[in-house]
C-alpha cells in the first residue's frame, strides 16, 4: 500500500484549476473546427447563383475541404509528434483564420475554394487536442477530458447548423465566414495564453515520400466516394480513381513498412487495439452522418409528400441542437464508465445505443418532438462512443505517437461519414416519388438510409467486441500506486517518494496504459552501452531544459526483456512534492534524457506498453550528470487448465515451462488439483509453452502473449499407451533378454531387459507402428501399431540357431 504525504490546498486547486481551464480552451477550438464544416450547409444550394458558376464547381466548396481535411490530419498529428502538438495546434488555427477570411472575401468560385481548403487543413486541432491532454493532464482528469474533446466534433456539428441558418437569414453570407475567422481568433489567442507545449517528442524527419503518397492515394479515394454520384459510379474517372487509390494506398504502405520514420508507423496500427479501434471508427463515422442526413431533409420536406413535416432549416437545425448538448453531457458520464469497466465497454453500449435510435427513428417519423427524442437518442450514443475512442488508441500507443495515432483515427471516422454521405446518396436518388413534376427522396428510401445506419452502429459493436479487454482505468491507477509504494520505502512507512511516483506513474501510464503493480528493476550506470554513447547522450540532454529552466542532465537506456533497448518508453522525472520536473521518449538505442534543476533527491518513473512501469529514486549532485539505466519487466501473464483427453479430467501435478524464441526457460510451473497453472511477469511476444505429466504424452505448443493482462489457454494432453508382452524361448519364459523398441522412422525408443518371468513393458508411447527386438537367442523382430489404446500380450517366440 502507497501512502501519500497530502498537497497543499492551494497547489491542489491551482493545478485542478489550470487543467480545467486547458481542457475548456481545447475543446472550445474543437467546436470551433467543427462549426467552420457545417457554417456553409444552408447557402449550398444558392452557391451557383453567388459565385455565378455551375452548381457542379460550386459543389467543390464542401468537397475540398473534405479532401483537404483527409490529408492534412494524419500530418498535423505526425509533424505534432515531431515538433510540438501545440505548434501544430495553433498552425492549423492560424490556417483556419486565413481560410475564413479568403473566403469571407470572395465573391467568386476559386478563392471560395481556395478559403475552403485552408479551413480543411484546420482538421487536425481535435486529435491534436486529445495528444497535449494526454501530455498534460493529471490521470483522474484525462478520460473525461479526452471525451469531451472528442465529443466536441459533434457538438459543433449539432450547434453549427442552426448558427448558420440564422445567420444566412439575418445577415449577408459572407458573415459566415466572418463568424468563423472570428471564433477562430479567438480560439488562436486561447490556446497561445493558456495551453502549454508538451515535451514529448519523437525526433527524427518528415517522411515526405509517405506524405505525398498517402495524400494521393486519399485524394483519390475521398474523390471517388464524393463524386461517384455526380460523375456516375461505372464511369471511366469513378472507376480510375479507385484503381489508382488501390495501386497508390499498396505501395504508400509498402513504403511505410521499409523506411525507418514513417509517417504512420503501420505496425503499431496493426495491433489488435488500434486496428478494431479504427475499423469501428470507419462505421460509426457512417452511422452517425446518416443521421445528419436524413434528419433535417425529413423535416424540411413539404407535408404533401405525406412524410415531410415542412419546417424552415432554422427549425430543422434546432431540432438538431439538442443532440449536441447531450453529447457534452454524456462525454463525463462516458469516461466515468471508461474508468469503471474500460472503454471497450463504453464503445460496445454507445454503438448499440445508436442502432437503437435508428429503430426508433424507422417507427416514429411524424412529430417534431419524435425527431428531438431520436436525435439526442443518437447524439448519446455517439457521446460514448466518441469519448471510448481517444481511450483506446491512447492506451495502445506510446506517448510520442499519440497525435499521428489519434490523428489516424479521426481519419477513419472522415472516411465513414464520406462513405455515409455517397451511400445515403445513391439510395435517396434511387428511391423517388413525385412531387407534381418534382422527383424527391421517397420515404422508403429514408428508412433504407436509417436501417442502413442503424446496421453501421450494430457493425461497429461487432468489431468492438474483437478489441481485446484491457484493465479500467480505476485499476491501472491502483496499480500504478502500488507500484510507487514499493519503490519508495519498506511496507508500513509514509514515504514522500511513494506520494510523488503514485501520481506521476498514473500520469504516463495514462489510464489503461499501466496493467500492473509491480516495479521492475533499476540499473546502476555502467551497466549497458559504451562509455562513448553515454557521453553521446549525457551531452544531448546538458542543457535539457525542466520547468525550472537549465538543470543537471539525467540519463541512461530504458531495457527491456533480456536486455534489449526499448523504444518509445516514456520516461518521467518528478520532485518528491510529485511536480513533474521534465519528460522524454527513449529513441531506437533505449536512450532516455531529462534534466533536473538542482541537486537533491528525484523520483524517476519509466513506463512502455506491455510492461509493468518502475518508480526508482535517483539522488543529483551538483558536479556531474547522472547515468541511471532502467529495467522493465512485463505486465502479461500465461494462465491455462491442462486436460486430458481422452477423460476430460484435470491433469494435476503436470511441469508447465515457457521458453523464448531461442529456447531459453523463461519460467516454469505445476499444475495444481484442478489442472490449472499461472505464469507471471512474461513479455509480450511469441514463445513456445511445454507441458509434460507422468501418463501422458508431452506437449508443446507456441503461444502468442498479449500486450497486456493474462492470455488464457486450455491444454489437452493424450495418455501414452503402452506395449507389453513376454519374450519365451523354448516355449519358457526367457529372463535377460535385450527388448529393443524402435519407431517408423528408425529410431530406437527405448530398450529394457526381461525380468525371470520373461516380461517387457514398453509404456508413454505415442500413436503409429513400432518394431519390437528381441535378442538374446538369434534376434527376433515383430512389427506392432499402436493406434490409441494398450497393447497387451506382444509376446515373442525366440528360438536357438537352426531350430
Amino acid at each position: 500500500m502507497s501512502h501519500a504525504l497530502p498537497r497543499p490546498a492551494d497547489d491542489t486547486e491551482t493545478a485542478a484549476s489550470r487543467a480545467g481551464v486547458i481542457v475548456a480552451v481545447l475543446a472550445f477550438g474543437g467546436i470551433v473546427v467543427s462549426l467552420m464544416q457545417t457554417l456553409v450547409i444552408p447557402i449550398v444550394p444558392e452557391l451557383p447563383k453567388l459565385l455565378n458558376a455551375p452548381a457542379s464547381d460550386t459543389a467543390w466548396a464542401v468537397t475540398a475541404t473534405l479532401l483537404a481535411a483527409a490529408v492534412a490530419v494524419p500530418m498535423m498529428g505526425r509533424l505534432g509528434d515531431m515538433y510540438g502538438k501545440r505548434r501544430m495546434l495553433l498552425l492549423s488555427l492560424v490556417l483556419l483564420v486565413a481560410g475564413s477570411v479568403t473566403a469571407a472575401l470572395s465573391d467568386s468560385l476559386t478563392p471560395m475554394i481556395v478559403g475552403r481548403v485552408l479551413q480543411g487543413t484546420a482538421g487536425g486541432v481535435i486529435p491534436l487536442g486529445i495528444s497535449i491532454m494526454r501530455d498534460e493532464l493529471p490521470a483522474e482528469r484525462l478520460g473525461s477530458a479526452t471525451a469531451m474533446m472528442s465529443a466536441s466534433l459533434g457538438v459543433g456539428a449539432a450547434l453549427g447548423l442552426p448558427a448558420a441558418a440564422l445567420i444566412a437569414d439575418n445577415f449577408d453570407w459572407h458573415m459566415l465566414f466572418w463568424s468563423s475567422a472570428a471564433m477562430g481568433v479567438v480560439a488562436l489567442l486561447l490556446v497561445l495564453l493558456l495551453v502549454p507545449e508538451s515535451k514529448v517528442r519523437t525526433g527524427g524527419r518528415f517522411d515526405l515520400v509517405g506524405g505525398i503518397g498517402m495524400a494521393a492515394g486519399l485524394v483519390c479515394l475521398l474523390l471517388a466516394i464524393s463524386k461517384g454520384g455526380d460523375w456516375g459510379w461505372g464511369s471511366g474517372t469513378i472507376l480510375g480513381l479507385f484503381a489508382a487509390a488501390v495501386v497508390v494506398l499498396l505501395v504508400w504502405g509498402w513504403w511505410e513498412l521499409r523506411t525507418e520514420q514513417p509517417l504512420v508507423d503501420l505496425r503499431t496500427t496493426a495491433r489488435r487495439q488500434v486496428l478494431f479501434t479504427n475499423l469501428a471508427s470507419i462505421a460509426l463515422g457512417f452511422g452517425m452522418f446518416a443521421m445528419s442526413l436524413v434528419l433535417p431533409q425529413l423535416l424540411q420536406l413539404p407535408e404533401a409528400t405525406g412524410y415531410g413535416l415542412g419546417k424552415s432549416l432554422l427549425t430543422a437545425g434546432l431540432v438538431m441542437a439538442p443532440s449536441g448538448l447531450v453529447m457534452m453531457v454524456i462525454a463525463p458520464v462516458s469516461a466515468a464508465l471508461s474508468k469503471a469497466k474500460g472503454p471497450k465497454v463504453s464503445l460496445m453500449l454507445g454503438s448499440l445505443i445508436v442502432a437503437a435510435g435508428y429503430g426508433l427513428q424507422i417507427l416514429l417519423m411524424t412529430e417534431v418532438w419524435q425527431f428531438v427524442l431520436v436525435s439526442c437518442v443518437i447524439g448519446s450514443g455517439i457521446g460514448f462512443t466518441y469519448g471510448a475512442m481517444p481511450a483506446l488508441i491512447m492506451g495502445a500507443v506510446p506517448p510520442s505517437q499519440s497525435g499521428a495515432a489519434n490523428s489516424l483515427n479521426t481519419l477513419m471516422r472522415s472516411i465513414g461519414t464520406s462513405t455515409a454521405s455517397a451511400v445515403a446518396g445513391v439510395i435517396l436518388a434511387q428511391m423517388t416519388t413525385d412531387l407534381g413534376s418534382v422527383a424527391l427522396p421517397s420515404e422508403n428510401g429514408f428508412k433504407t438510409v436509417l436501417a442502413i445506419g442503424g446496421g453501421a452502429a450494430l457493425l461497429a459493436f461487432v468489431i468492438a467486441g474483437f478489441i481485446p479487454r484491457r484493465q479500467p482505468a480505476e485499476a491501472a491507477g491502483s496499480a500504478a500506486g502500488s507500484a510507487a509504494g514499493s519503490a519508495g520505502g519498506s511496507a508500513g512507512a509514509p514515504s514522500p517518494v511513494a506520494a510523488a511516483a503514485s501520481g506521476a506513474m498514473a500520469a504516463v501510464a495514462t489510464g489503461e496504459a499501466a496493467a500492473s503493480g509491480r516495479t521492475g528493476f533499476g540499473v546502476p550506470s555502467g551497466s549497458g552501452g559504451t562509455t562513448s554513447e553515454r557521453a553521446a547522450v549525457s551531452a544531448s540532454v546538458a542543457t535539457a531544459e525542466g520547468d525550472e529552466g537549465v538543470g543537471i542532465a539525467v540519463s541512461g537506456r530504458v531495457l527491456g526483456a533480456e536486455r534489449v533497448p526499448m523504444a518509445g518508453a516514456a520516461v518521467t522525472l518528478i520532485s518528491l512534492g510529485g511536480k513533474q520536473l521534465g519528460r522524454s521518449v527513449s529513441g531506437g538505442d533505449g536512450s532516455y534524457g531529462v534534466a533536473a534543476p538542482a541537486a537533491g533527491s528525484y523520483v524517476l518513473i519509466a513506463s512502455a506498453d506491455g510492461y509493468q512501469p518502475q518508480a526508482s529514486t535517483i539522488v543529483v549532485a551538483d558536479d556531474a550528470p547522472v547515468t541511471y539505466d532502467v529495467l522493465l519487466s512485463g505486465t502479461s501473464g500465461l494462465a491455462g487448465v491442462v486436460l486430458s483427453a481422452d477423460s476430460g479430467a484435470s491433469v494435476s501435478d503436470a511441469v508447465v515451462i515457457v521458453t523464448d524464441v531461442r529456447g531459453e526457460v523463461l519460467a516454469t510451473g505445476r499444475t495444481d488439483v484442478l489442472g490449472e497453472f499461472t505464469i507471471t511477469d512474461l513479455v509480450p511476444g511469441t514463445v513456445t509453452l511445454a507441458v509434460n505429466s507422468p501418463k501422458h504424452r508431452p506437449l508443446a505448443l507456441q503461444v502468442e502473449i498479449g500486450g497486456v493482462g493474462v492470455t488464457r489457454v486450455e491444454i489437452e494432453l493424450r495418455p501414452g499407451v503402452h506395449v507389453r508382452g513376454t519374450v519365451r524361448g523354448s516355449g519358457a519364459p526367457l529372463g535377460d533378454a535385450l527388448v529393443t523398441l524402435v519407431d517408423a522412422a528408425g529410431n530406437v525408443v527405448a530398450t529394457t531387459t526381461t525380468g525371470l518371468d520373461g516380461a517387457y513393458a514398453f509404456s508413454d508411447l505415442d500413436g503409429g507402428a513400432y518394431t519390437v527386438i528381441a535378442t538374446g537367442y538369434p534376434p527376433r523382430a515383430a512389427g506392432v501399431t499402436v493406434s490409441g489404446g494398450d497393447v497387451d500380450d506382444h509376446d515373442i517366440e525366440l528360438a536357438h540357431g537352426g531350430e
